[in-house]
């Protein structure tokens, strides 16, 4: 049970910790796009460079935000009503450390790979974090399953047009007939 009990916050501390090595890598990867002249131009202005790292600041700062929301929420109500928040910063963190990491990778080449730069470490790293503590499948699942509890079966979808527009006929009949009358 004690264990139990501490998977909520251990689980936000790995995901303050991804957001600190993907800020890291980020940084590589900015700094090798303004250093690095290839095929006439800057990596930075390539079009495909500027798209990785608009994507890694924005999947950043995404993550960031359901963190802080994940700490908030487990902070008022408790690690067990945080459940399902926890449980998307845990997948969806550690799918944004790898997809910086691995950005930051490419925009280096072969040397983002080699052991000449921490990147190809922290990848590694990156990859064991969709594993530990659960593999993301899981908590995908979990996360899942408690939305799907909002839901009923429906024989007629609930925004189908048509039906909505009977029922909208339905619910507003005197007030129509009242308009119509008064326009007449």
């Amino acid at each position: 049970m004690l264990a139990q009990a501490r998977l909520g916050p251990g689980r936000i501390h790995h995901c303050m910790r991804w957001l600190g090595q993907s800020q890291r890598a980020f940084d590589m990867m900015c700094e090798r796009a303004v250093s690095r002249f290839t095929h006439g131009s800057l990596l930075s202005e390539k079009q495909t460079v500027q798209n990785w790292i608009a994507d890694s600041r924005a999947e950043m700062h995404a993550a960031r935000l359901m963190t802080l929301h994940a700490a908030w929420k487990m902070d008022q109500v408790g690690a067990s009503a945080s459940r399902d928040e926890i449980a998307m910063i845990k997948y969806y963190g550690a799918t944004v450390l790898h997809n910086v990491i691995d950005r930051a990778i490419q925009t280096y080449g072969a040397l983002g790979y080699s052991t000449d730069m921490p990147l190809e470490r922290m990848y590694r790293w990156a990859r064991a974090a969709r594993i530990y503590d659960g593999p993301d499948e899981v908590h995908r699942q979990t996360v899942a399953r408690h939305a799907l509890k909002n839901y009923s079966p429906s024989e007629v979808p609930s925004e189908f047009i048509p039906a909505r527009t009977i029922a909208a006929k339905e619910k507003f009949a005197g007030m129509l007939e009242f308009l119509e009358a008064e326009s007449v």
